[in-house]
């Protein structure tokens, strides 16, 4: 069985996630040629005062 780990900032809206979710296990059992049951997605959800890049917490740098 195929694990995708997808780590990003939260998203607060389920429908969105219910969307990606779908079409990651879709595309990945299209790949693999496994049923979409096979699939696991495993989301983790980081805050921006926890991620850091180039030693600058996300939280702390400018935004675009």
């Amino acid at each position: 069985m195929p694990i995708i780990t997808m780590d990003g900032p939260p998203v607060n809206d389920p429908a969105k996630k219910r969307t990606m979710v779908e079409e990651i296990t879709r595309r990945a059992a299209a790949f693999y040629g496994l049923p979409a049951e096979a699939i696991i997605i495993l989301i983790k959800e980081n805050r921006s005062d926890n991620v850091a890049l180039g030693g600058t917490l996300i939280s702390d740098r400018p935004k675009p």
